[in-house]
């Protein structure tokens, strides 16, 4: 039985078509095509082919990927993802190494490494994460190193772990507003998420912290603000703002299309809140541009966030897809 989420706007309802904002040049240039070539033949997982980002002919052409480590399958459900769930059989111990050897053939300045949540992992992945970053660090001493990581359980060693291996920035998305967790992230506690950010800020005072939150799962105006408080009260720097797309009719209904003036207005709350970088509109996505919210954020000691452009991603014309669904774990 499916899941009734309160609709905030009744003039579009949650299986009317997607507004026009929501359409992207369908990928397939030469360098999208050279990295995903590039991606088999390492026997490497993407969050931007496993979530179906609508970002990813974008940023591959710009030759910039989110590495998914720990494999393809997610121990949770959750209910607006697009990652495939269920149990977990495989475990690459050279996948650290490989990614680390990747980055530095690229080129890249900076990447995100994500993963499944591995529940089923005594750890939840932190060494892996840990691995990863040294690897990085290895092979590519001068790339900036994003972690976007899940929750652990709650486990502060393994946090600590992650920490310890010395990334850039680390991520956790907070997805949506505690009242929606038990309908949305199935495993996931609100709470567990404000405590990560406040045991990383003790630990590294100096690391840039960063999460997002998806829009239009039934969140109301009042609650959205209240959760971008509650993140600014532990210290987050940078905050991202999407859309929710349903990636199937099995996934949790779109309550609500936000405008992108909506988004905009979002980001100047945000910046208000004290965010040192806010990256809102339709297609955000956690990693995207990812590089240029590390610089802002970091260049912010008198400066505001940007706001995705309104007509950057919402071109009509010819040869344009329908945007997916969002790479957020």
């Amino acid at each position: 039985m499916g899941v009734s989420l309160p609709l905030l706007d009744a003039k579009r309802p949650a299986d009317s078509p997607k507004p026009p904002w929501l359409r992207v040049r369908a990928p397939g240039g030469p360098k999208y095509i050279r990295l995903k070539g590039l991606m088999r033949e390492w026997n490497l997982h993407s969050v931007c082919e496993e979530a179906h980002c609508p970002n990813i002919g974008e940023c591959w052409e710009d030759l910039t990927a989110t590495f998914m480590i720990l494999g393809d399958v997610c121990t949770r459900n959750c209910g607006y993802c697009a990652v495939t769930h269920g149990r977990p059989v495989w475990e690459d111990r050279e996948e650290p190494e490989r990614v680390g050897r990747a980055v530095g053939e690229l080129g890249l300045e900076h990447v995100v490494i994500t993963s499944v949540n591995r529940d089923d992992l005594a750890d939840g992945g932190a060494a892996h994460f840990a691995a990863t970053t040294k690897a990085i660090h290895r092979h590519s001493p001068g790339c900036r190193v994003e972690l976007l990581i899940p929750d652990f359980q709650g486990s502060a060693s393994a946090l600590e772990a992650v920490i310890e291996a010395g990334p850039d920035v680390l991520n956790h998305n907070t997805e949506t507003v505690p009242r929606l967790y038990k309908v949305a992230r199935h495993g996931g506690r609100y709470e567990r998420t404000l405590e990560l950010f406040r045991r990383a800020r003790a630990a590294a005072p100096g690391l840039v912290t960063k999460s997002g939150i998806i829009l239009g799962l039934g969140e109301e105006r009042d609650e959205l603000l209240a959760t971008m408080a509650d993140l600014r009260a532990a210290d987050v720097k940078i905050l991202t703002l999407g859309q929710y797309l349903r990636p199937s009719a099995q996934h949790l209904p779109v309550a609500r299309f936000y405008h992108p003036d909506e988004f905009a207005e979002l980001a100047v709350r945000g910046r208000e809140m004290g965010f040192a970088h806010v990256e809102s509109g339709p297609l955000v996505r956690s990693s995207y541009h990812a590089k240029r919210q590390t610089d802002n954020a970091k260049n912010a000691g008198q400066g505001l966030g940007e706001v995705q452009p309104k007509a950057s991603r919402a071109d009509t014309k010819g040869g344009l897809t329908e945007a997916s669904p969002p790479p957020e774990h």
